[in-house]
């Protein structure tokens, strides 16, 4: 059933601004699309978006024109993209570099997007603008927040999310990752826009408890509202509950340094080896052929490596699993601890950045961050300890299903986002979620 304003109100009319928005790509594409499709069943919404995402959105059943419009700023975005492509490939240099040619790519975008809609946002056709993409927080609004202020109209950003520190002791990772420019992120603060986006912005809808602390001096225009959240249409799948050994874990992600698919089989090697558990390392990347190696002969029987599984298969195989072992030590969001919970998959997860807000004491397992050698061996103890009472195990999945079903779907978050724009709307106090989301009562 849609839900939406009050009755007495009438719905917001709402431009929502989605450079990145896709239905059929992963990661932020998929976010932007999710977040803006669940906010236009709420709202009177029109969703603004880069030309290379129309033929998904047509495909999907949108039509041009009346639910969606198509920017083209291709010519600067794709010469960039090239570049990047060519840099990350011949340097290996990290994820940084990329958000740092997208920072340079996105004023074409908004300077095109103004270009289409400034005479209607003047006219007062919509009632506030909302930037849902880019997701981080170092892409200001270098034309469009400054514009629409002058213009009366409020501008909401978010949510965003970005800027976690790399943790004590994994600077061997960092630099495998590439991540030199990681040093010098601060230097965002110098871009044109920076100071403008932040003091511009009504409300800032703020996706970690890391990016809440880079925003001090503007947390009375924030609101913490995770990034992350689960389609129920896309996860249908329900876990089969533990019935003996073996435990079986899953790993789902990229493999990537940061990721710690290798201390995942450290950690349980002991129990591997004597039977009592398995693991099922999902995904590929340039980790494949160490974590090979890793699976020594006395290891084969008990770790697979698929390799990359399509989404439309992953959830039956992540369902397989009665826990989601996930020792990413840097992870902003962390969605694959939504996508567990929701099968009833329980994950044990390391407690630092986004797993450690998405997943409670009640619904899962957070390992205390620390230097690797603690990390594995944190996982090792809390698979021991699950083993020897697997009861747990059943109270956390059902825990962990309602947290999902009440907060973390992309219907509640539109609700939530909602409530942010009533009050920006002059319709309500301020909305105060909590941060991080507690447990439904």
């Amino acid at each position: 059933m849609k839900s939406g304003p009050p009755s007495s109100e009438r719905s917001p009319r709402v431009l929502l601004v989605a450079e990145a928005a896709n239905p059929e790509w992963t990661s932020v594409p998929l976010v932007g699309w999710s977040h803006c499709a669940a906010l236009k069943a709420i709202t009177d919404a029109h969703v603004v978006t880069q030309v290379r995402n129309r033929e998904a959105f047509e495909r999907a059943g949108w039509r041009e024109g009346e639910d969606f419009t198509a920017i083209d700023s291709e010519l600067v975005a794709s010469t960039l993209y090239r570049l990047e492509t060519l840099v990350r490939k011949t340097t290996g240099i990290g994820w940084t570099f990329s958000t740092a040619l997208a920072s340079a790519s996105y004023p074409e975008f908004e300077r095109k997007l103004w270009k289409r809609f400034g005479p209607a946002i003047r006219a007062g056709e919509y009632d506030l603008v909302h930037r849902v993409t880019p997701l981080s927080p170092t892409i200001p609004s270098i034309m469009l927040a400054p514009r629409l202020a002058a213009a009366g109209v409020p501008f909401l950003w978010g949510p965003i999310n970005g800027g976690v520190a790399w943790p004590q002791g994994f600077r061997d990772v960092q630099r495998a990752e590439g991540e030199w420019l990681a040093y010098v992120r601060g230097a965002h603060r110098f871009l044109p826009g920076y100071r403008r986006t932040r003091r511009h912005a009504a409300a800032i809808l703020v996706g970690s408890m890391a990016t809440w602390d880079q925003l001090e001096g503007h947390h009375g225009r924030c609101v913490y509202i995770p990034e992350n959240a689960v389609d129920p249409s896309r996860f249908t799948e329900r876990a089969a509950p533990y019935a003996g050994e073996p435990l079986r874990v899953a790993f789902v992600g990229r493999l990537v340094p940061y990721k710690g698919a290798d201390m995942l089989i450290e950690a349980a090697a002991p129990l591997v080896k004597a039977g009592r558990l398995t693991l099922d390392i999902i995904g590929d990347g340039p980790e494949m052929e160490r974590l090979r190696a890793l699976r020594t002969p006395e290891l084969e029987a008990g770790v697979e490596l698929p390799g990359f599984v399509p989404h439309t298969e992953l959830q039956a195989r992540l369902a397989r699993a009665h826990v989601l072992g996930f020792p990413s030590v840097r992870e902003f969001g962390g969605a694959v601890a939504l996508e567990a919970m929701a099968l009833g998959v329980v994950p044990v997860v390391v407690g630092y950045a986004g797993p450690n807000e998405l997943v409670s004491d009640a619904t899962g397992v957070r390992v205390p961050v620390g230097p690797r050698a603690s990390i594995v061996a944190g996982f090792r103890r809390t698979f021991e300890e699950l083993l020897a009472a697997p009861e747990r195990l059943a109270e956390m999945a059902a825990a962990g299903r309602r947290r999902v079903e009440e907060q973390f779907t992309w219907e509640a978050k539109a609700r939530q986002t909602l409530e942010v724009y009533r009050w920006v709307l002059g319709r309500r106090d301020k909305p105060d979620f909590g941060m991080p989301f507690p447990d439904p009562s």
